[in-house]
């Protein structure tokens, strides 16, 4: 078994504070096809998900080529309103030095997110961060949480293994995927589900701040 450890982040309400241009955008999406937008709300509860999937559970009644077209729809408006807004989505707090607290402490680095690849890339790069991960794995890669192939990918492709690796997300579809690869799941609360949800996929940590990150990562996974 490699001695490698593997810290795996999602993107969305764990790294990255996107909440305003997810719900903007969905909103957008669903009005070009003349559907009543769902509440923030309900798209909160959507995110990680791959995007039909989210859709879907959003309208279920939205099938075939209309699917297809609010995904269009979506993915037009969200970049579209980064291109109109020069600020980059902010990283939640702490979250750049935790990254380096990792690292010191020998940590490789993921991003395991059911965001696309250019989304990912774009958000990354704005912030210096592209560098900082050894591997990155999109929606474009694989199927959706909570399948665990995207999760055990990363864990190859970085030359660690399953019980080496933490998955840190703040939904359940991050914890279901953690569980389902056998990774140990550290659970924030400061993104789009909330305690009491988390709690019903058994994360194995559960964290309040990024500061905590770092010691909850080395209690699950000592040297």
């Amino acid at each position: 078994m490699s001695d490698l450890r593997l810290c795996a982040l999602d993107l969305d309400g764990t790294l990255i504070d996107s909440q305003h241009h997810i719900v903007a955008a969905m909103s957008s999406a669903f009005r070009a096809e003349g559907l009543p937008p769902a509440s923030a709300a309900k798209v909160r509860e959507v995110v990680g998900l791959p995007l039909d999937q989210a859709i879907r559970q959003l309208a279920p009644q939205v099938r075939g080529l209309q699917l297809e077209r609010v995904g269009q729809a979506y993915r037009d408006a969200y970049f579209d309103a980064k291109e109109a807004d020069s600020a980059a989505e902010p990283l939640m707090p702490g979250a750049r030095a935790a990254l380096d607290a990792l690292e010191e402490a020998g940590w490789l680095l993921a991003v395991v997110t059911g965001k696309g690849r250019r989304g990912l890339h774009d958000v990354l790069d704005a912030h210096g961060l592209l560098a900082r991960f050894v591997v990155l794995k999109s929606a474009d890669d694989g199927p959706g949480k909570p399948d665990p192939t995207l999760l055990l990918d990363a864990v190859r492709e970085a030359g660690s293994s399953p019980g080496r690796a933490v998955m840190v997300g703040d939904t359940v579809f991050d914890m279901g995927m953690a569980r389902r690869a056998r990774v140990a799941g550290i659970a924030v609360t400061w993104g789009y589900h909330d305690l009491a949800l988390l709690e019903t996929e058994r994360p194995a940590a559960v964290i309040d701040r990024f500061e905590d990150l770092l010691g909850a990562a080395d209690r699950l996974v000592p040297v």
